[in-house]
């Protein structure tokens, strides 16, 4: 399974205009399309379109895409060079638009190497807990990506002191094994539940953007997600996630700006009891 089959994308008459029905299988649990499908739909497109790899990718987020809606891309190449295509996917749901992905996509050779970070010591995704996914957030992308926590507290430890910044987990899309830009865009949004992390409470976070930045690509079953928030100031949080194949490549950086709020006293338990999220966007 590709990035393209995943999302469930097609193409309208050419590779510069692209549409995606928002199925369950692509949305939060709040019922709307998942920002990091939003933005791996884009870099399919992109991608597609200029025939070149993407380096760096960008998405700021204008409003929702409800579950069932279907969104229109539109793909403008705006400087195609010698080594570096420069575009952007505008994203629309009936005309109205709702995301914008820009991109710079292309490959160059210089003869120089160096990643001057290092991925965390965590055990093997085998060797870690799978995420428990509480029930009422069923019937959403949750289902489809097979999360495994190697560090930090796990959903229904997120009501004490705060932890540390720093988390970490391990994340595959079945039968998916080699990670594409796409791919590690939509793994990059789960930096947005990093925030519960260092708070030590459950937060409802709304993403404003998702930032891309691809080192390398290489095969790996397992996408190690290292989520280190960086802060947390007058109701917005931004935070970064190395991602790190099985063998300790570092394929891409995610970054991400969020407004956050915390959950009610009590809305755990009235969310199990009603069966889903009160908000487009929990966490």
């Amino acid at each position: 399974m590709d990035a393209k089959e995943f999302l469930g994308m097609e193409t309208v008459g050419d590779e510069l205009h692209w549409r995606l029905t928002v199925t369950p299988e692509v949305s939060t649990p709040g019922k709307f399309l998942f920002g990091g499908c939003g933005l791996g739909a884009g870099l399919v497109a992109l991608e597609a379109a200029s025939g070149r790899p993407a380096i760096w990718a960008t998405a700021q987020y204008l409003s929702y895409a409800p579950t069932g809606s279907t969104v229109d891309y539109e793909v403008v190449l705006a400087v195609v060079g010698g080594h570096i295509t420069q575009g952007r996917a505008v994203a629309r749901v009936d005309g109205q638009e709702i995301l914008t992905v820009n991109a710079a996509l292309g490959t160059h050779q210089v003869d120089v190497h160096g990643v001057w970070v290092t991925a965390p010591e965590v055990p093997p995704a085998e060797d870690c807990p799978p995420r428990q996914i509480p029930p009422m957030f069923a019937n959403s992308i949750l289902d489809r990506i097979d999360v495994r926590l190697a560090k930090g507290y796990g959903f229904d430890e997120l009501e004490g002191p705060g932890g540390d910044p720093c988390s970490a987990l391990w994340a595959r899309v079945p039968g998916h094994l080699a990670p594409s830009a796409a791919t590690l865009g939509i793994f990059g949004d789960y930096v947005s539940g990093g925030a519960s992390q260092p708070l030590g409470r459950r937060i409802m976070g709304r993403s404003l953007d998702n930032t891309l930045r691809v080192v390398q690509l290489e095969p790996t079953e397992w996408v190690l997600c290292d989520i280190r928030m960086h802060a947390v100031v007058g109701g917005y949080a931004q935070g970064i996630a190395f991602l790190w194949s099985e063998e300790g490549t570092l394929l891409a950086t995610a970054s991400q700006s969020l407004s956050i709020r915390f959950w009610p006293e009590g809305a755990a338990d009235a969310l199990v009891a009603r069966g889903g999220p009160g908000s487009p966007r929990d966490r």
